[in-house]
């Protein structure tokens, strides 16, 4: 006998079903928060990932980024440390029953950014804190909570009985905050499907562009000299901050009124020259030789990397010869981290707008579209892999600062999202043994 269900759950028995798991939503994220996943220590939290998808009964794909392989692909950005031992996760769902729906990614970064100073931290950063609606610890916002999201969605519609009726790819991936190589190599191991979505913290609404991000970073060299005679040396140090000085220049020319790309008109400073790290000098008496300056810079959708880098290059040759002892000081441009475009999400593909009707449908009202000042790992799928995806993912606050939160409640009204979206875009079947 053939062993089917009357009907597709309702918004309500989704809300029930999420709300049910809000526990064990809660330990998930705090789980995920003591795994101090930072750049290069990312595989304690993958390991715990492989394992949450294998209890999920999903088959595990568990594999090291190959350089050689992706360094060969347009998307490629030049790596800052090796990949041995670091590990992307792919959980695969294929139905059991009936295929009739359309494939999913759903897809989520693991690694986090540094702490920086610990002692102004309220508790410790890797120490999960709940007070009140707020889960706060590093990467509870950026984006852990977001993995934790499509987890519980699957989760919710396997309690009620179900399984999506289409492929649906989990991927807890490595290096999305300085070159995105992890979900590119999940793309260049031929992962795809008819739609993307990462739950990335957009506050609840939809992305609807992004802005091209670029690292590099600016050796200089200075004329070294006794302190005791510093007027007659130049400084690495000082002459590495007066380029980066100069370059306001170009950022503030890009943020001008004029040269602004139409999804960016409203925003306050769109364009952000960061220095990000400086360091340099030998001895405290001595003018120093040496040093670095680490810059991220944001740039607009529809603009190329290669033409930004010489633009920014260009602009660097004129500061120097502006310098009163460019004839005794020189500079190096270097490369490594971020090298990727901009895009624009088109609002009327069909994943969008099902994405938006089901936040309508769940919370009665409209969600915004945000244009945000950042990158995400969107762009492999959307410039290179032909897959339309965007970022949908909960409310919270100081990703990248102090005190990093995310609302527990915003994270439950995602989830919930999330499983009306997969029962609509890959449709259900009933799981097998599972009868109405």
């Amino acid at each position: 006998m053939t062993q089917t269900l009357a009907s597709l759950p309702t918004e309500q028995q989704i809300l029930d079903a999420v709300n049910a798991q809000r526990d064990d939503a809660v330990q998930m994220l705090s789980d995920l928060v003591r795994h101090p996943s930072l750049l290069g220590e990312e595989q304690s939290a993958q390991d715990y990932m492989a394992g949450v998808f294998r209890g999920m009964g999903l088959k595990i794909d568990q594999f090291q980024i190959d350089e050689e392989k992706i360094r060969k692909h347009p998307a490629y950005s030049p790596s800052i440390v090796s990949y041995d031992g670091r590990t992307n996760v792919v959980g695969v769902h294929m139905p059991a029953g009936e295929t009739k729906g359309k494939s999913l990614i759903l897809n989520g970064h693991i690694d986090v950014v540094p702490v920086g100073f610990e002692r102004m931290w309220t508790t410790p950063p890797f120490q999960p804190r709940v007070d009140g609606d707020r889960l706060y610890g590093r990467g509870s916002n950026d984006m852990k909570a977001g993995i934790v999201a499509y987890t519980m969605a699957m989760k919710a519609l396997n309690r009620m009985g179900f399984e999506p009726a289409a492929p649906v790819y989990l991927q807890s991936v490595i290096e999305e905050e300085c070159t995105g190589n992890g979900a590119l190599a999940c793309l260049v191991e031929g992962y795809t499907a008819d739609a993307a979505l990462i739950p990335e913290p957009s506050q609840e609404g939809v992305m609807c562009a992004q802005l091209g991000v670029l690292w590099l970073h600016i050796e200089t060299f200075g004329v070294p000299v006794h302190a005791s005679e510093a007027h007659n040396g130049v400084a690495a140090l000082e002459f590495a901050q007066y380029l980066v000085d100069e370059l306001r220049a170009l950022e503030r020319h890009w943020n001008a009124a004029s040269n602004r790309h139409p999804l960016y008109c409203n925003h306050q400073h769109p364009i952000n020259f960061n220095l990000g790290k400086l360091q340099g000098g030998e001895w405290t008496s001595s003018v120093p030789t040496f040093a670095r300056a680490d810059l991220r810079i944001g740039y607009y959708p529809g603009r190329k990397v290669a033409e930004i880098k010489e633009e920014v290059e260009a602009f660097l040759k004129e500061a120097h010869a502006r310098h009163p002892k460019s004839g005794s000081v020189n500079y190096e441009v270097k490369y490594e981290g971020f090298q990727g475009d901009g895009l624009v999400v088109n609002m009327e593909e069909p994943v969008i707008k099902t994405l938006m009707a089901c936040h309508e449908t769940m919370h009665k009202v409209q969600p915004e579209s945000w244009a945000i000042a950042a990158t995400t790992d969107v762009k492999f799928f959307h410039l290179y892999g032909n897959i339309p995806s965007t970022c949908y993912g909960p409310k919270g606050s100081s990703a990248h600062g102090i005190d990093e939160w995310v609302s527990l409640e915003s994270l439950q009204r995602v989830t919930a999202v999330y499983a009306l979206f997969i029962a609509q875009w890959c449709g259900l079947n009933p799981l097998p043994g599972r009868i109405a």
